[in-house]
């Protein structure tokens, strides 16, 4: 309507308005979006908000005199400060968990060590050729066979529940748990041969448990594996103060053993909820013909049951030069040492990770954050050694008829320690190949020193697990040490 037509209908004319009162659309726009705009990290962002909002490109040519709305974008963010908001409260860090809890895990992986207490009159007899008692062989062989069969399976079963299916990794456990007690148990008789029964059926119900009380592990059961383990643990107590007939304690090990292995069932065995959970998903991806979901490759869990041999060996040669330095059945504060060492281990773990974390956020560049990796590395492995340390001098005071820990023994330990937690933490990021190739090499020099019958064996001990502890120290600085290796 023209302003004339306006007059002579009675409307108002409309005075335009000076240009020094005239603002800039895109400037008003601008302090419309202020917030999203300047928290954006590209134009796009922008662009793609506007066209949410329903700007057409024409609507945009007409009121903001740009061409597109991919212009307009690139107008609004550089008109606009950058400003990225903080988070309310401090970082979250994942990797925080209770020192409480990994000591109570420590002791339960040594409770177990009662059954050979209770069971010493079971496995009683003549020394063999090398000086150990009678069906320590039997023993030995069965246990480094569950070891590394059991890592695996542990690793396989991880896998399901990484995967978000805790019935198929409950499967896992149902169908290899016995797999591997059947294994042992075989291992065990074909080494201990004819006319040992009682020591072939303790090698059996140590094989039976290594995989009930796997299952219950991974599971996240450790208060249910507690609870089964307080029969044996009351009963090894007193046995250290006064041997208990071998009647009751036969009867306190089977009960233990009957308790974990009946559990381990119970937690194993998929329940109706599972099942129809099964049957459900698996109808509507057949309606839906959806492909069939990721499964893990079975092989990827080999690396870690070989991982769980070689650590097994170089623990039961701690045990063994216990033995042979004149200690009892019970004398074996080594073992016992690095078995209750793993709660701080498991601690310390998880406190590496949570100052590498700490390490990205605030360090600028790869050479700081390197430096920050192995500063937390050293102060990380000198805690663990501390621990480690105070647990073997009081395993050693508190044993009956232990060997006394001398210098090279005690130094072969703490080197021992290395080596196990520095592997352990390679294999928490999925490093396992370099952690297995260094235990496992440990593992055969230290096999081939006694086979070839090497003078002052702690002293070798101490050669061998030093250049395992220098080797594996300089993986985990080389790996650990770069940012991408936490991601």
């Amino acid at each position: 309507m023209t302003d004339e037509n306006r007059v002579l209908s009675g409307i108002p004319r409309q005075r335009n308005r000076p240009g020094w009162a005239r603002t800039d659309p895109i400037d008003e726009l601008a302090r419309e979006l202020d917030e999203f705009v300047a928290a954006a990290v590209h134009p796009d962002e922008i662009a793609a908000l506007l066209e949410s909002d329903g700007l057409s490109d024409d609507r945009i040519r007409e009121r903001y005199g740009v061409e597109d709305s991919f212009a307009l974008a690139e107008r609004l963010y550089d008109r606009t400060p950058r400003r990225h908001p903080e988070p309310a409260g401090p970082p979250a860090d994942p990797w925080r968990i209770g020192l409480l809890g990994c000591l109570l895990r420590g002791v339960l992986f040594a409770l177990p060590g009662f059954a050979y207490v209770l069971g010493a009159p079971l496995l009683a007899g003549p020394h063999d050729t090398g000086g150990l008692p009678a069906g320590t062989r039997t023993l030995l062989a069965g246990a480094l066979c569950g070891w590394a069969w059991n890592q695996g399976l542990a690793h396989r079963a991880y896998s399901w529940l990484g995967l978000g299916d805790r019935p198929a990794a409950r499967r896992c456990l149902l169908t290899g748990a016995p797999a591997g007690m059947l294994l042992g148990t075989l291992v065990a008789l074909a080494v201990a041969g004819p006319g040992h029964p009682a020591q072939v059926a303790f090698a059996a119900g140590q094989s039976c448990y290594l995989g009930a009380s796997g299952a219950l592990l991974v599971m996240g059961r450790e208060r249910i594996l507690l609870a089964a383990l307080g029969p044996l643990a009351v009963g090894g107590l007193v046995s250290l103060a006064r041997p208990l007939p071998g009647p009751a304690a036969l009867a306190l090990l089977l009960t233990s053993l009957t308790a974990v292995a009946v559990l381990g069932l119970l937690e194993a065995a998929p329940g109706i909820r599972d099942v129809k959970k099964i049957r459900d998903v698996k109808r509507r991806g057949e309606r839906a013909g959806t492909p069939a979901r990721a499964r893990p490759a079975l092989l990827a869990s080999l690396p870690y049951a070989v991982f769980g041999l070689g650590t097994g060996v170089l623990v039961l040669y701690a045990a063994l030069g216990d033995l042979l330095a004149g200690g009892t059945g019970h004398g074996v504060p080594s073992a016992v040492a690095l078995t209750l060492s793993m709660g701080p281990a498991e601690w310390l773990l998880y406190r590496f990770r949570s100052r590498a974390l700490a390490a990205l956020r605030g360090s600028g560049t790869p050479r700081a954050f390197r430096r920050a990796t192995v500063l937390a590395l050293a102060g990380c492995l000198a805690v663990y050694l501390a621990a480690l340390l105070a647990l073997a001098l009081a395993t050693t005071a508190l044993q009956p008829g232990a060997p006394g820990q001398a210098g090279p023994r005690l130094a072969g330990l703490l080197m021992l320690g290395v080596v196990l937690w520095t592997g352990l933490l390679l294999q928490s990021f999925g490093a396992v190949l370099g952690a297995t190739a260094v235990c496992c090499a440990a593992a055969l020099a230290q096999t081939l020193a006694l086979a070839l019958h090497a003078g002052r064996p702690h002293l070798v001990a101490l050669v061998v697990y030093t250049a395992a502890a220098a080797a594996q120290s300089a993986l985990v600085c080389h790996r650990l040490g770069r940012a991408t290796a936490h991601r």
